[in-house]
């Protein structure tokens, strides 16, 4: 039996809200990153400090879809569940991180071209969750349909 509309919609609703804890995580390491160990290197403050603070806000993110969102789905507690479930939703996230990556390229190449916020040191975080807004869709989806999927009853 499928899920139905309402179930998703609340799942999704509460996946959004608990997502705020890794969109936290996120802005503010990528923040600190880019204004204070990369400033003024593009490679360090759009590559390799939103690589860096994604996969803590992916940690963050799973610990609380591991432990509250998806509590239910989880059929065993173990150690060895927990890291391959750990293992499966980190290799899910690398997709959402491509999206997150691209999109924000995209809106720092349109702020470069309109000549927009290039001297604000929050430019990058703020391409940052303007990429997180398309990643989030397909991190849901993911954990929802893959990696959380919900099991068939056994006849």
């Amino acid at each position: 039996m499928s899920r139905s509309w309402k179930e998703i919609l609340t799942k999704f609703a509460m996946f959004s809200v608990t997502s705020v804890a890794g969109t936290i995580v996120d802005l503010v390491f990528h923040w600190a990153l880019s204004a204070y160990v990369f400033r003024g290197n593009y490679w360090g403050s759009f590559w390799v400090a939103p690589t860096i603070s994604f996969e803590l806000s992916a940690v963050t993110n799973f610990l609380i879809a591991y432990f509250f969102v998806w509590k239910e789905r989880i059929s065993q507690r173990s150690v060895r569940s927990f890291w391959r479930h750990f293992a499966a939703y980190n290799a899910a996230t690398i997709g959402a991180f491509l999206i997150k990556l691209m999109a924000m390229q995209g809106f720092h190449f349109l702020f470069v071209s309109l000549c927009w916020l290039q001297e604000w040191s929050f430019e990058p975080a703020l391409c940052n969750l303007l990429g997180m807004c398309f990643s989030g869709v397909f991190n849901f989806y993911m954990s929802e349909f893959v990696i959380f999927n919900k099991k068939k009853p056994e006849e």
